[in-house]
């Protein structure tokens, strides 16, 4: 026979990879093969032909396993959760379809089947879940930060305005972008005018300084933080805030009348418990007369207003007639422990360091926007208590707040919102040993009788 072995190496190691070099070398490699046959008929070797069907069936069945598996692992991570159930289900059932599996293994997936049907979400996976949730990053609003033209701030009653370098008033910002920034008057920011509000509105982007403003130029203004509404629909009013302080105009101690049907909004509600800032000019001719006209409601805080004990038919002791109504307490006393409040908005912090004082504890504010682990850990370390506020608190730190809380044998619990009966019921959890996460579980919160 012709040996054909060498032709056929040159013939392919100077084929290039266009069409007519190939179809060249194609029948050459034809012509090579001819004459190795030499005229003589061969019978062609046979082959036994790839079964395909069974490969592809190899392939379904592994990707089924291997959905199961993945399934599995999921409900064991968080056990009872639907969409782990549904994806292990579903692999179990199309494996039972599979030659021979439910015939040799059909009683053993079977109670799979049934206890991955009845497994049910525990309580340590719905507080898992409720943390991971509260935990998700907000995503800030993309800023172009090249636009924006500097101004001073003007502090108003309500809101602030914005002048240029010759003093003239060239925007307004409403006290919704004021009070998160806690604008005062001499702030230097950055803002962003808002060409389709006809009120020369603007957008402030951030405070790059402050400068020192003589008196003259700008009205003065009192305020009265924290002030707390009492009384009932129609005649509300307020005479302290939640540290207990009275309110004074021009040094007198006076009792304000709230008309609540001014500020009732789509998501304003002005009720017996709100918690509120009030304003006024400290040069308003109305304050003598009458000082409901010169002080405004600045700010409305968004908390859950405290429940209050329902009248009962008693005669009025005439000692007590200032406070005809107790707000009604739990039946907690901290005794003075230190009580540690991880938050990172100083929004909410006084009226949350009020409830701690109102159960007889010290209250000890942490810095929950602060990453640091060895200042966190210094924060902690001498605490009794430490509650975090979920709805302020940074992802990283947070963490951290727990780690070090476990290690130190510091009582933890987490309040995931910021009002104010979600703050109070988890600093109760933490000093009774429940559960840090309130969730969906039913927990006994005794009221102090």
């Amino acid at each position: 026979m012709f040996d054909y072995r060498n032709d056929l190496k040159r013939i392919l190691q100077k084929t290039a990879g266009d069409d007519q070099s190939l179809q060249n070398s194609l029948t050459a490699i034809k012509a090579i093969i001819a004459m190795a046959d030499d005229g003589k008929n061969t019978k062609p070797v046979k082959t036994k032909p790839v079964k395909t069907a069974s490969i592809a069936q190899n392939n379904s069945n592994a990707k089924q396993v291997k959905q199961l598996l993945n399934g599995l692992t999921a409900l064991i991570e968080a056990p009872g959760n639907p969409e782990a159930k549904k994806q292990t289900l579903s692999a179990l059932h199309k494996l039972t379809f599979v030659p021979g599996v439910g015939k040799n293994y059909g009683k053993e997936l079977g109670r799979l089947d049934q206890a991955v049907q009845t497994a049910v979400e525990t309580k340590e996976a719905v507080n898992s879940k409720i943390f991971k949730e509260a935990m998700k990053p907000v995503e800030k609003p993309k800023r172009d930060y090249r636009k924006g033209r500097r101004y001073t701030v003007i502090r108003l009653v309500s809101g602030a305005d914005l002048i240029n370098d010759n003093g003239e008033t060239v925007l307004t910002v409403k006290e919704s972008q004021v009070h998160p920034l806690n604008l005062k008057t001499g702030d230097i920011v950055e803002a962003l005018e808002d060409k389709t509000n006809p009120n020369y509105e603007a957008e402030i982007l951030r405070v790059v300084g402050f400068r020192k403003m003589r008196k003259r130029d700008y009205d003065q203004i009192a305020d009265f933080k924290y002030a707390v509404v009492q009384g009932r629909p129609g005649h509300l009013s307020i005479s302290r805030n939640i540290r207990g302080e009275k309110l004074h105009i021009r040094g007198k101690a006076i009792t304000l009348a709230v008309d609540s049907s001014y500020y009732q909004g789509e998501n304003i509600h002005l009720e017996d418990g709100s918690i509120v800032d009030l304003a006024w000019y400290e040069g308003d001719v109305r304050l003598k007369k009458n000082p409901a006209d010169a002080v405004q409601i600045r700010w409305i805080y968004e908390v859950d207003p405290p429940k209050r004990i329902a009248n009962t038919k008693k005669k009025k002791d005439k000692s007590n007639s200032e406070s005809d109504e107790e707000i009604a307490k739990l039946d907690l006393d901290l005794h003075y422990q230190r009580v540690g409040i991880a938050i990172g908005d100083n929004q909410n912090e006084a009226i949350l360091e009020g409830i701690v004082t109102r159960y007889h504890g010290i209250p000890i504010p942490i810095d929950a926007f602060e990453g640091k682990k060895k200042v966190i850990e210094k924060q902690i370390k001498d605490l009794d208590i430490v509650v975090l506020v979920t709805a302020f608190a940074a992802h990283d730190s947070t963490w951290n707040i727990r780690e070090f809380a476990s290690k130190y044998g510091v009582k933890f619990a987490v309040s995931s919102s910021k009002g104010y009966q979600s703050f109070e019921r988890a600093l109760y959890r933490a000093d009774q040993g429940l559960p840090a996460y309130e969730g969906n579980q039913r927990i006994d919160y005794q009221m102090k009788k």
